[in-house]
């Protein structure tokens, strides 16, 4: 009868030992760390009950404290990503708005250089130079026109005719 018992207080240590390592491995993947707690407890039962059995019949407890150790800290870490995936929750109603706010600034940052950009293109062939330069400056283009229309056009602004 005891070589039964002893099996029994075995059994449950490798039975807890074996379910406290899947528990270990579960709970540090983020995200499904939070289904960890389940065999967490499990294990921690297991390896409970088979120390209890373990100290009525004088049997090796190594197994079965190392199993205890594991779950419980395997369940730890399940708990806290449960904390932390409600702080997540928390806050994320707050994400939105920084986004729309980031992707606001971006943007205007990128309307400001573009209207702040000059191009300036310059062709030279056997000696003719075609000099082109504008800007994006509204009050600058509207003083070209205006000279333009009015006729006084400086000798940069023109295109030269061929030879």
């Amino acid at each position: 009868m005891e070589e039964v018992k002893n099996n029994t207080g075995q059994s449950l240590g490798i039975a807890a030992l074996i379910t406290a390592i899947i528990t270990f491995v579960l709970a540090v993947i983020p995200c499904v760390g939070l289904i960890a707690i389940i065999p967490g407890i499990i294990a921690i039962i297991l390896a409970s009950v088979g120390l209890s059995q373990a100290s009525k019949n004088n049997s090796p407890r190594g197994v079965l404290v190392a199993s205890l150790i594991i779950g419980i800290i395997a369940s730890m870490i399940s708990i806290s990503q449960v904390f932390v995936a409600t702080k997540i929750a928390q806050k994320a109603d707050m994400w939105p708005n920084h986004l729309n706010n980031i992707i606001n600034d971006v943007q205007d940052n990128v309307v400001k250089d573009i209207e702040d950009a000059n191009i300036s293109i310059k062709v030279e062939s056997n000696g003719d130079k075609v000099e082109i330069n504008t800007s994006s400056d509204k009050k600058d283009q509207e003083k070209k026109l205006e000279d333009l229309e009015s006729g006084n056009t400086k000798k940069n602004d023109s295109i030269p005719k061929k030879k």
